[in-house]
């Protein structure tokens, strides 16, 4: 059985970098997306967050969190989803996907949990497929 992961993260983030050792050596198989390169639209973005607070949907090391210059506490989910759509430093990474399930942070007892449900089948390979199996010509 794979374990299969999405994984949005920060390119060069060390934090992420050990949570997909985590991943890994738990047997998992990633997926590596670039966060601040994601493509998600809206709607696709506020699945991740979940029942989260506003709050909880920004990445507090961020430099305009840490500087005050953004203060998720009094943000509503739009203007919330507006700032992260349009500077996606500021989400809390990793954003992932694990089966249908979207999660955004990395809680390791919530991962467990997700992946413990969420365990895929390995896709079938037909390898009597034209090509496959064909010796080279020498």
């Amino acid at each position: 059985m794979v374990k299969l992961v999405v994984f949005y993260e920060k390119p060069f983030c060390a934090a992420n970098a050990k949570q997909k050792q985590i991943l890994r050596q738990s047997g998992c198989t990633l997926i590596e997306r670039n966060l601040l390169e994601h493509g998600l639209d809206k709607e696709t973005l506020r699945a991740f967050m979940g029942d989260k607070h506003v709050s909880d949907w920004f990445n507090p090391a961020a430099p305009a969190i840490k500087n005050g210059e953004i203060d998720p506490e009094n943000l509503n989910e739009l203007q919330a989803l507006d700032l992260l759509m349009g500077n996606p430093i500021l989400i809390r990474r990793p954003l992932m996907i694990i089966g249908t399930e979207k999660l955004c942070g990395f809680d390791a007892q919530k991962v467990a949990e997700v992946l413990d449900r969420y365990v895929e089948p390995m896709p079938k390979i037909n390898c009597m497929e034209k090509g496959c199996l064909e010796k080279s010509q020498h």
